[in-house]
């Protein structure tokens, strides 16, 4: 039997037996645990339905849902059988559930609910190949009679009743995979145009989970919470591939609204997530602390310098000494602890941000918090990791260094490059683009960074973003934003600048905490759009952008911004699923506004379209004000 995802699953049932939980969800306030062989059966007898549905050889299954241990479930039956699994984000709107559906050829749907159900029944005339729809939840849909729908346990009950007639046909699928079998069909976030589907193979996905488990090695009686999308390969690698490897227990919130609440209730070991979940945290912190009692805030201004320092000495490999460990243990005990077990940071051991670059400020304030937070490297094409920070081995201003079996090296024209035996099998359906993309042998990434003298990876964003001003002069507009997003009153910016003669940003401010702010000022507002128009809250961010400029190069520095009036929104196509903005078509949708910027006009009036997820629209119109950033 070839070495297979389904294959571990097998192995896990039989190691583990009936005992120790593989997942657990949240659900009527109780955290309900599925051991591993309570797994395997439901994937078993999934898998069976399918068949009994008239599975026919690398058929692909869309799933659309929130993450669920019947998203897993799903997944693992149509790898059983060899096909493979394509992830939709749960917020996608209509016009992006149609494209994936479509492109990858899927003809099984797993719909969460009737919510999903009727996303899907509205464009299902556009989907004529999808031939059924499973539904995992089918509370509300009593009076459906759409022949295409089908209950998630009625195709395990078909399931069930072909095990007892053909018992030895589920281990007959998994004993005909292959390492190089498609697992699943990863959409890539869709930042340049329309997404990508990358074909990652059970080979891929099993040496990321086991090459990285070298350097940072999980146990079985680990506990992680996967809130991240489950389309996202950030999350297949961690929810799935290494969880099926290690045997670690997979905890599933109650709702997407409950998350935080969920990660205290676990206190997980094992965390991963990209930097807008840090950059929350540490906004919350801030905030945190504003609210506290005298006393707290005081041990919180005398600890904090103390553990950037001690973070510091972690960070270069120096002997804390018994001084130093006194002083960490005074720290903890008087406010770190308290800080810590309050976001359920306590237990954390495998801590790790990627997805983008997380601004070095933020990354400080964790470190000197006692969370060992690391750098990861990699995308959708490489399984997910590529390269990492190791433990003893943290630098800042990088990324890490390559784990096993990947190697990396830079282009001629500054670009990263990849191989190894992570790197996807092409794009599904787009040969020219997988020409484009493996040329030479090797995974072009198209993002620009360097090599250190120690082999360190230092990113520095993508190759199109890096941006020049007309008098030559480059910078990394991420590496000002992440700047800029330190404030706890800035939730979003994007920074402009090419071929103009200074940096200008537009600015999302951080709706609950401005309001707070406004709030305790008496200052009255009614929307976002009336909120991030006021003067007082201009000022109020021209103060950070200017806190912000004083440790940024001189030719960096932000001279202009505008507040935007409403929040850039996926569902607006200016954000991926993901939460990366797409910066050309951010660019492109308010143009009006970056010109304003490099003009003499002090206010402007602007309209825009915003789009819901069932696809209607309707036109915003405000007057926003363009305000220069004042000298520190």
């Amino acid at each position: 039997m070839a070495l297979s995802l389904p294959s571990l699953l097998c192995e896990n049932a039989a190691k583990f037996g009936p005992d120790r939980p593989a997942l657990r969800e949240k659900e009527f306030g109780i955290w309900q645990s599925v051991t591993w062989q309570k797994y395997l059966q439901n994937v078993k007898f999934l898998a069976l339905g399918l068949v009994a549905l008239g599975y026919r050889k690398g058929d692909k299954l869309a799933i659309l849902g929130d993450n669920r241990p019947e998203w897993v479930y799903s997944e693992l039956a149509i790898q059983c059988l060899g096909g493979a699994s394509v992830g939709i984000f749960p917020d996608s709107h209509i016009d992006q559930v149609k494209y994936i559906i479509n492109h990858s050829d899927a003809v099984f749907l797993v719909a969460e609910d009737q919510e999903q159900v009727d996303k899907f029944l509205e464009l299902k005339d556009s989907c004529p190949g999808v031939r059924k729809v499973i539904v995992d939840d089918t509370k509300g849909m009593r009076h459906y009679d759409d022949p295409l729908i089908i209950p998630l346990k009625t195709v395990q009950d078909l399931g069930r009743d072909l095990d007892r007639h053909e018992p030895q046909l589920f281990q007959q699928y998994i004993d005909e995979l292959t390492g190089d079998t498609v697992a699943i069909i990863a959409y890539t976030s869709g930042t340049t145009g329309l997404p990508k589907g990358a074909m990652l193979t059970h080979n891929n996905m099993i040496k990321m989970a086991a090459n990285y488990d070298v350097i940072d090695p999980a146990y079985p009686t680990d506990n992680h919470v996967s809130f991240l999308p489950l389309p996202w390969v950030g999350e297949q690698m961690t929810a799935v591939s290494w969880n099926l490897y290690k045997g670690f227990t997979v905890n599933f919130p109650e709702k997407p609204e409950t998350v935080a609440e969920n990660i205290r209730e676990i206190g997980p070991q094992i965390l991963f997530a990209p930097p807008r979940f840090w950059e929350k945290i540490c906004s919350d912190i801030q905030v945190k602390i504003q609210d506290a009692v005298w006393i707290k805030r005081f041990f919180y201004r005398f600890c904090m310098p103390l553990g950037y320092k001690i973070a510091q000495r972690r960070l270069e490999n120096k002997s804390l000494g018994l001084f130093w460990k006194s002083v960490e243990f005074v720290c903890y005990f008087l406010i770190f602890r308290s800080l810590k077990n309050y976001f359920g940071l306590a237990h954390l051991r495998n801590v790790y941000t990627g997805g983008a670059a997380l601004g070095p400020d933020i990354f400080n304030l964790f470190q000197a918090l006692g969370v060992n937070i690391k750098q990861i490297y990699g995308q959708t094409e490489t399984s997910g990791i590529s390269v990492a920070h190791r433990n003893g081995d943290i630098k800042l201003h990088t990324v890490g260094r390559p784990i096993p079996e990947m190697e990396i090296k830079i282009s001629d024209s500054g670009e990263i490059l990849t191989r190894g035996p992570t790197v996807f099998a092409g794009y599904y359906k787009d040969e020219e683009a997988t020409r484009k993309t493996m040329a030479g042998g090797w995974l072009n990434s198209g993002d620009q960074g360097i090599l250190d003298e120690d082999g360190h990876l230092v990113m520095i964003d993508r190759m199109k973003d890096v941006i020049k001003l007309n008098d030559g002069t480059k910078f990394s507009p991420q590496l000002i934003e992440n700047k800029l997003k330190f404030s706890i009153f800035v939730a979003e910016a994007v920074v402009v600048g090419k071929d103009r003669p200074f940096v200008a940003a537009m600015i999302n401010i951080d709706m609950p905490n401005v309001g707070k702010w406004a709030e305790n000022r008496k200052i009255t507002y009614t929307t976002y759009t009336d909120l991030s128009q006021k003067d007082e809250v201009y000022d109020l961010i021209a103060k950070e952008l200017a806190e912000a400029n004083a440790s940024l190069p001189k030719a960096a520095r932000v001279k202009k911004f505008v507040m935007l009036h409403k929040e850039l929104d996926a569902d607006d196509d200016e954000m991926t699923r993901t939460r990366k903005v797409r910066r050309s078509f951010v660019e492109q949708r308010y143009s009006q506004l970056i010109e304003a910027l490099y003009g003499d006009r002090e206010r402007l009036d602007v309209s825009s379209d915003v789009k819901y997820r069932d696809g209607k629209e309707f036109r915003m119109q405000t007057r926003v004000q363009i305000k220069s950033v004042p000298e520190k």
